[in-house]
């Protein structure tokens, strides 16, 4: 199935910042402390809001992205948790590998979670967002006696049997090199191809995505990353997991059809929370913070 014909949500701005709703201002302005954790060599990007001591709380964002995707979320959690948010090695401002596992973005996880003092107060949450949601439950099949609870934010884990999809950025040759940063952000796009209501987002998040090298602009993930790594048996990680888990997805998402919601629930534990976003496509932070915030707020102080 081809993906539908979106426009790139930033050409209309030309490299103008668009304008932001207040709550986004003042999220951003509450600026992260920035460091890395080397883990198995590789020097690995972590942003951290609120004291050591709290309830700590890991944000795992997806492919291709960075852990900016939660900088404008993990504030409205900063009062109450240590929050904590990475790149994965291969993306972001994290350094790439000649090769990538699940248990190598395992090992990343522990590792910031521990640097992040995340387990100060006892055991942490953790949420993670497509792509994330696949070695988080590696992670919590095989350690999750180490976690309060884990939810997965629609990772689209494939029943049984169905065949494979390419990821959308699995190519095999380097970034595209752009003259200007207003040519580069003009070709941003979501992946799977959505429409965009909160273009002020997108051109965070587009900003954070690129690096300025010689001869102008280009993308900061290894291209190569998915010709070095596979994800294997993925259904396989949601059976047998060692604590709670939650599953949210939005209402919206091509990648989480009623069929594909059900199969997931089929091999996660009997009364696992479910939390729809309505209006939400994939990319739910995004397409709904408020309304994704309120929801993980919710879940996470009454549960488990």
């Amino acid at each position: 199935m081809s993906e539908p014909d979106i426009p790139a949500p930033l050409v209309e701005f030309a490299g103008a910042v668009p304008p932001a709703p207040p709550w986004f201002t003042a999220a951003i302005a509450d600026v992260p402390e920035r460091s890395t954790v080397v883990v198995d060599a590789a020097a690995i990007e972590m942003l951290t809001w609120g004291e050591r001591g709290k309830p700590g709380l890991l944000l795992l964002h997806g492919n291709g992205a960075h852990a900016d995707w939660w900088s404008f979320i993990a504030p409205s959690f900063a009062a109450d948790y240590r929050v904590a948010a990475f790149s994965w090695s291969g993306m972001g401002g994290s350094e790439q590998r000649e090769s990538y596992s699940i248990a190598g973005f395992v090992a990343e996880i522990f590792a910031v979670a521990e640097a992040a003092g995340l387990f100060d107060a006892g055991l942490p949450r953790v949420v993670a967002h497509s792509f994330g949601g696949f070695p988080m439950m590696a992670a919590v099949r095989s350690h999750g006696e180490r976690f309060a609870a884990a939810v997965i934010v629609d990772t689209p884990f494939r029943p049984p049997g169905e065949p494979g999809g390419r990821p959308p950025n699995a190519t095999n040759r380097p970034h595209r090199i752009y003259p200007t940063l207003t040519e580069a952000l003009a070709r941003f796009r979501f992946a799977p191809a959505q429409a965009c209501p909160n273009p002020f987002i997108a051109d965070f998040i587009a900003r954070k995505s690129l690096v300025e090298v010689a001869d102008g602009w280009t993308w900061r993930f290894d291209p190569f990353l998915w010709h070095r790594f596979e994800v294997g048996d993925a259904p396989s990680l949601l059976a047998d997991p060692k604590c709670p888990v939650a599953l949210m997805w939005g209402e919206r998402s091509m990648l989480m059809p009623p069929e594909r919601i059900a199969s997931m629930l089929a091999l996660l534990p009997p009364g696992t929370p479910t939390v729809p976003i309505p209006d939400a496509e994939h990319h739910v932070m995004i397409d709904q913070p408020l309304a994704f915030v309120s929801a993980l707020r919710d879940l996470v102080a009454r549960w488990p």
